[in-house]
C-alpha cells in the first residue's frame, strides 16, 4: 500500500501577516518539476492541507494572484504528517506591473458553525446601508418592517466588534439602516457559538465588525482612512474613519451622522370583537410621517507591552431619535358600539436613546507561538432612553380621548471576565473561563390625563419598576482536530439572581434565582479540500428583560393596550443542524438543515378583557417545532459576471393549551442578485428580494417583494468611489398585510410604506498604507440584551423571543 502523508501549515502575507485564502498548491517530485503529482488550494483561512503519496524528496509551491511564487523543499520518510509551519509570501511588483487583477477575496467564508460575509468585497457596500446589505448575508432575513431574523428567529444576540453593545441590541434595525455598509468590514453569523459564549440568544450571534477591527498589530507604521457622504430622497448620511499605528501604539476612530425622513406611512386596521355572539367592528386609519436623526462614534486604542502581552481599550457612543406625527381616524359600529360613532386624533411620539459603552482588556500569551493565553476583560455600558407620546382628540372634541405619557428607562451593565486558552497539544485546546455580570435596569412610566389644557398625573396608570440581575457563569470547552475530523464540545453553567422592586408599591417586591446547565457540540468532517460536512447541537436560554417584564400599561394607541409580564420564566430551547459547505474557484455553496424546538416559548398574544378592550402581552405559553432549510450560493460566471442567491424555507408548528389555539405553515425568503462589470469598468448590481408571510401563534405577518439596483465607478486608483442606488423602481410603496385572531377577536392590518428611494454616494480613501489598523477585539461577549423594546410578535423561527437587559 502507498504511504500517505498530510502536508500542513499556513500561508501568510509577509508584511501584513494576514492569511492567503484559496492560493494554488502544487507538489512535484524533486528533480521533476514539469508535472505536479498533487494539487489543491489553501482554505478560507490560508490553511495548507495537502495529501502526498510515497516517500522521498519533494518540492511544494504556492501561487496566488499578485504574489511571488513560493517554493519549499521537504522529505517524507513515512511519517503521517509534515508541518511546514507559517509559509510567507509577498507582493510581486513585477507581476503586478501592467497586469489587471481580476481575482477577488471570497465574499463568504463558510464554516460548519459560522458564516463570515466580507462586506468590503461586495460592490453594493459602496451604496447600501448595513440593513440593506443584511438581506444578502447567509442565515439572515429582513422583512418589510425591518424586523431582522437570524437562522429563522428574532431571538439572537448582537455583538459589535466582538463585544456587547446594548444600543445595537435594543434598536438593531433602526441603527443598521442608519449605518453605511462601507463602514463595516464583515458580518459574522455564528449559528453554534459554543460554551465560551453566553447561553442567551436562541438563534446564535450576529457579530458586526467595523473597519477598525482588523486583528493583531503589525510591525509597520502608517495610517489609512476614508470619508463617505450619501444624499437621497429619503435619507442623508456622512461617515469618516481613520486608523493607524505608531510604534507600539495602534489607534482607530470612526463616526457617522445621518437622518431618515419617511413621509406618508399609512396603516389601516380592521378589528372585530366577538362579544356575546355579536360582532363589534372598529376601523382605524393612521397617516403619519417619521424622521430619525442618528449619530454614532467610537475610539479604540491598543498598546503592545511586550512580545507576549498587550492592553486594549475602547469607548463608543450611539444616539438616535424617532419622531412620528400623524392624524389617525377611528370609526366604530355594531355590537357594543351600537349605532356607532367616529372621531379623529392628533398623535405624536418621540423616542430618544443614548448608549455609551467602554471596555478595557489585557491579554498575555504563555508561549512564543501564541497558542496559550489569559485574557482579563471589563465592559461597562449605559443605555438611557425616553419615550413621550400624546394623543389629542379633536373631531369631535372629547376630553376623555386625550392623553400624554412619559416613559424613561435605563439599563446599566458591568461585566468582568477571565478567559484561559490552554494548548494541550498541537491539535487539541482546552478553553476555560469565568464571568460575572451585574445589570441594573429601571423604568419610570408616567401617564397623564388632560383636564382642559392641563396635564394631570394618573397615579393608577403610572408605575416605577426596577429589575436587578447578577449572573455568574463558568465554562469549559474542548477543541480538537484529528486528520479530517474536528470537534468542539463544551459545557457552561450560569446562575442568575434577580431582585424585582416596585419603589412605590413595596408589597409587590420579590426575588428569585435559578441555574442553567448548557451543553453544546460541533463535529466537522473535511470530505475534500474543497468541501466539509458538520453536525451542530446547542441549547440556549432566554432571560426576559425589562420591557417584557415591565407591568406598565401602554395606552398610547387607542385601539388596544399592551404591557409586560413580571412573572415570565426563563425560556429554554434546543437547536440541531446539519451543514454542508462546498467552494471552488467558480462556485461556493452552503446548505443548512436545522430543527428548532422549545416547550416554553415567550410568545406575544392578544385577548379581549372583561371591559371589551384588546390586550397584548406575553407568556411562556407556546410549544413550537420549526424545521429550517437555508441555502447560500455564489457563482462566478466570468471575471466580469457573478450570480448570488441567499434563501430559506421553513415549516413551523406552534401549539398553546393556555390559548386553546395552534398554527402551522410554510414560509420562506430569497434574495437573488446579479453583479456585472460594464464598459468603462462600471460595476452594476441588480437584486430581487421576495418574502412570504411569517407565521406566529395567533396569525401571520404579510410578505413583500422589491427590486434594487446600483452602479459604482472607482477612480484615481480606486481612491474615489461614486455610486448611485435605486430601490423599488417599479412601485412607490411597499404594501403588506398582517392577520391575528383569537376566540374573541379578529385583527386585519394593512401597511403602506414609502420605499421608492434613490441615493448618491461618494467616498474617498486616504492614507500612506493600505492596511486598516485595529486592536485585539474585546473578549467580552455579554448575554442577549433587549433587541426590540416595543416587541414585534412571534419570530419567524418560532423558537422564542425576548430581552435580557
Amino acid at each position: 500500500m502507498a504511504q500517505k502523508t498530510t502536508i500542513s501549515g499556513t500561508l501568510k502575507d509577509s508584511i501584513q501577516n494576514a492569511t492567503e485564502p484559496y492560493a494554488t498548491i502544487r507538489v512535484y517530485k524533486a528533480g521533476s518539476l514539469q508535472k505536479p503529482i498533487a494539487m489543491s488550494l489553501t482554505d478560507g483561512d490560508g490553511k495548507i492541507k495537502q495529501v502526498v503519496d510515497g516517500k522521498g524528496a519533494f518540492v511544494i509551491t504556492f501561487n496566488s494572484v499578485g504574489k511571488k511564487l513560493v517554493r519549499r523543499e521537504f522529505t517524507i520518510n513515512g511519517e503521517p504528517t509534515v508541518d511546514l509551519g507559517n509559509v510567507y509570501t509577498s507582493d510581486d511588483s513585477k507581476a503586478l506591473k501592467g497586469v489587471e487583477i481580476v481575482a477577488q477575496k471570497p465574499v463568504v467564508k463558510m464554516e460548519t458553525d459560522k458564516m463570515t460575509y466580507n462586506v468590503q468585497e461586495d460592490v453594493d457596500s459602496k451604496s447600501m446601508t448595513l440593513l440593506d446589505l443584511m438581506r444578502k448575508v447567509p442565515m439572515v432575513t429582513v422583512d418589510g418592517q425591518d424586523n431582522i431574523t437570524v437562522n429563522g428567529s428574532k431571538s439572537f444576540k448582537i455583538l459589535v466588534d466582538g463585544k456587547e453593545n446594548p444600543m445595537f441590541q435594543a434598536n438593531a434595525s433602526q441603527i443598521f439602516k442608519s449605518i453605511p455598509a462601507s463602514m463595516v468590514k464583515n458580518v459574522e453569523v455564528v449559528t453554534n457559538p459554543g460554551a465560551k459564549y453566553d447561553a442567551e440568544g436562541t438563534a446564535g450571534i450576529l457579530n458586526i465588525k467595523f473597519n477598525h477591527d482588523s486583528g493583531q498589530k503589525q510591525n509597520m507604521d502608517g495610517y489609512s482612512g476614508n470619508l463617505s457622504a450619501t444624499v437621497g430622497n429619503k435619507s442623508d448620511r456622512t461617515s469618516a474613519y481613520i486608523g493607524g499605528q505608531q510604534g507600539k501604539l495602534t489607534y482607530s476612530a470612526n463616526a457617522t451622522v445621518g437622518y431618515q425622513d419617511m413621509k406618508d406611512i399609512n396603516v389601516n386596521l380592521e378589528q372585530t370583537k366577538i362579544v356575546n355572539g355579536q360582532n363589534s367592528v372598529m376601523k382605524y386609519n393612521q397617516k403619519s410621517d417619521q424622521r430619525v436623526p442618528f449619530e454614532m462614534g467610537n475610539l479604540n486604542l491598543g498598546y503592545e507591552l511586550d512580545s507576549l502581552s498587550s492592553i486594549n481599550a475602547g469607548i463608543g457612543l450611539t444616539s438616535f431619535e424617532s419622531k412620528i406625527n400623524g392624524t389617525p381616524f377611528t370609526s366604530m359600529e355594531g355590537g357594543i358600539y351600537g349605532s356607532g360613532h367616529s372621531y379623529s386624533n392628533k398623535m405624536s411620539t418621540k423616542e430618544s436613546s443614548v448608549g455609551f459603552n467602554g471596555n478595557i482588556d489585557y491579554q498575555r500569551f504563555f508561549d512564543r507561538e501564541h497558542k496559550s493565553s489569559i485574557t482579563l476583560s471589563y465592559l461597562f455600558s449605559n443605555t438611557p432612553s425616553t419615550e413621550k407620546s400624546s394623543r389629542n382628540q379633536y373631531e369631535p372634541k372629547q376630553e376623555t380621548g386625550d392623553m400624554y405619557s412619559d416613559m424613561e428607562t435605563n439599563g446599566r451593565t458591568h461585566t468582568l471576565q477571565v478567559d484561559l486558552v490552554n494548548a494541550l497539544s498541537k491539535n487539541t485546546t482546552l478553553n476555560t473561563g469565568v464571568k460575572y455580570i451585574y445589570r441594573h435596569n429601571k423604568s419610570d412610566s408616567k401617564y397623564y390625563d388632560y383636564k382642559g389644557d392641563e396635564q394631570v398625573l394618573n397615579a393608577d396608570n403610572s408605575v416605577k419598576y426596577n429589575n436587578d440581575q447578577s449572573i455568574l457563569a463558568g465554562y469549559a470547552e474542548y477543541v480538537a482536530t484529528m486528520n479530517k475530523f474536528s470537534t468542539k464540545a463544551g459545557l457552561r453553567y450560569e446562575h442568575t439572581w434577580e431582585n424585582i422592586k416596585y419603589p412605590e408599591q413595596t408589597g409587590k417586591n420579590f426575588k428569585k434565582d435559578y441555574g442553567c446547565l448548557v451543553p453544546s457540540f460541533t463535529l466537522s468532517y473535511a470530505m475534500t479540500p474543497m468541501s466539509n460536512l458538520g453536525l451542530n447541537y446547542s441549547m440556549h436560554i432566554l432571560r426576559p428583560g425589562i420591557s417584557y417584564l415591565n407591568p406598565y400599561v401602554d395606552r398610547s394607541d387607542p385601539t388596544y393596550i399592551s404591557y409586560g409580564n413580571p412573572n415570565l420564566d426563563v425560556e429554554k430551547s434546543h437547536y440541531l443542524s446539519l451543514v454542508y459547505n462546498m467552494y471552488s474557484a467558480k462556485l461556493m455553496m452552503n446548505m443548512t438543515l436545522g430543527q428548532n424546538f422549545c416547550n416554553n416559548q415567550i410568545a406575544e398574544y392578544s385577548f379581549v378583557d372583561k371591559d371589551n378592550v384588546l390586550n397584548t402581552t406575553r407568556r411562556n405559553n407556546t410549544k413550537n417545532r420549526w424545521t429550517n432549510f437555508n441555502m447560500f450560493a455564489r457563482w462566478t460566471i466570468s471575471k466580469t459576471s457573478s450570480l448570488m442567491m441567499n434563501g430559506s424555507v421553513d415549516y413551523g408548528d406552534m401549539r398553546s393549551k393556555e390559548l386553546n389555539c395552534s398554527n402551522n405553515g410554510w414560509q420562506g425568503s430569497i434574495y437573488a442578485s446579479l453583479e456585472q462589470v460594464l464598459p468603462l469598468k462600471i460595476k452594476w448590481s441588480l437584486g430581487l428580494y421576495a418574502k412570504t408571510r411569517d407565521y406566529n401563534i395567533q396569525g401571520y405577518s404579510g410578505g413583500m417583494q422589491f427590486l434594487n439596483t446600483s452602479f459604482t465607478k472607482q477612480l484615481f486608483k480606486d481612491r474615489l468611489s461614486l455610486s448611485v442606488q435605486y430601490v423599488n423602481p417599479m412601485r412607490s410603496k411597499l404594501k403588506m398585510t398582517s392577520y391575528s385572531a383569537g376566540a374573541d377577536f379578529i385583527n386585519r392590518t394593512q401597511y403602506s410604506i414609502p420605499l421608492h428611494m434613490i441615493s448618491f454616494t461618494a467616498s474617498w480613501k486616504f492614507g500612506n498604507s493600505n492596511k486598516q489598523y485595529g486592536q485585539h477585539k474585546s473578549n467580552i461577549t455579554n448575554d442577549f440584551d433587549e433587541k426590540d423594546k416595543k416587541g414585534a410578535g412571534s419570530g419567524m423561527g418560532g423558537v422564542g423571543q425576548g430581552v435580557g437587559m
